[in-house]
C-alpha cells in the first residue's frame, strides 16, 4: 500500500483554513457591533450576527472538506460520493475566490487561495482510478470484455464489412 502525504497536507491547510475564516469574520462581527457601524442603512445587529453566522458556515464547510481529505488519508482510497462532490465544490470556490481577492486584498492572497486549489486538484488527481499494472487508467480488469468474451459496451465483436463499389 502506497501512502501519499498530499491527502495529510489537504486536510491540514483546510482545517487552518477553516479556523481562519470563521476566526477572522467573527473579529469582524465584533467589530461591526463594537463601533455600531451601519452600511446603507443596515442594522448594526443583523450585519454582526450575519457575519458571524457566515464565518462559522463557511468555517464548518472548509472543516467538512478537511475532514473528507482527513478521510482519503486515513483510508488511502479515492474520496467517493458527497465527498468527492465537497472536495471539488471546494477547488470550484478557492478559484472563485483567488479570482476575488486578487482586486480586493492582493497577489499574496491569490497565490494562497491557487495552491490550496491546486492541493484539491493534486488531491482527486492522485487518488483516480488506481489500474493495475500495465492497464490503462479506467480499464476493466477483464480488458473490457463482458462474461461470453464479447466487449462490454456493446460493439461488435469483428469490424463491419468494408463497403464496396459496384
Amino acid at each position: 500500500m502506497v501512502r501519499r502525504p498530499v491527502a495529510w497536507v489537504v486536510a491540514l491547510v483546510l482545517f487552518a483554513e477553516a479556523l481562519g475564516v470563521a476566526a477572522l469574520n467573527w473579529f469582524l462581527g465584533v467589530v461591526v457591533d463594537r463601533q455600531d457601524m451601519s452600511l446603507a442603512g443596515l442594522d448594526p445587529d443583523a450585519m454582526s450576527v450575519s457575519s458571524k453566522i457566515g464565518g462559522l458556515v463557511f468555517g464548518g464547510y472548509f472543516a467538512l472538506c478537511g475532514l473528507v481529505a482527513l478521510l482519503v488519508a486515513v483510508r488511502d482510497r479515492a474520496p467517493a460520493g458527497l465527498g468527492r462532490i465537497l472536495l471539488i465544490s471546494a477547488a470550484v470556490v478557492h478559484g472563485l475566490l483567488g479570482a476575488f481577492v486578487w482586486g480586493l486584498v492582493g497577489w499574496t492572497a491569490f497565490v494562497f487561495m491557487v495552491v490550496v486549489l491546486a492541493l484539491i486538484v493534486l488531491l482527486l488527481m492522485t487518488y483516480d482510478a488506481q489500474a493495475a499494472p500495465g492497464e490503462p487508467a479506467g480499464a476493466a480488469p477483464d480488458g473490457g470484455r463482458g462474461g461470453d468474451g464479447s466487449p462490454a459496451d456493446g460493439a461488435p465483436v469483428s469490424p463491419p464489412p468494408a463497403p464496396t463499389t459496384p
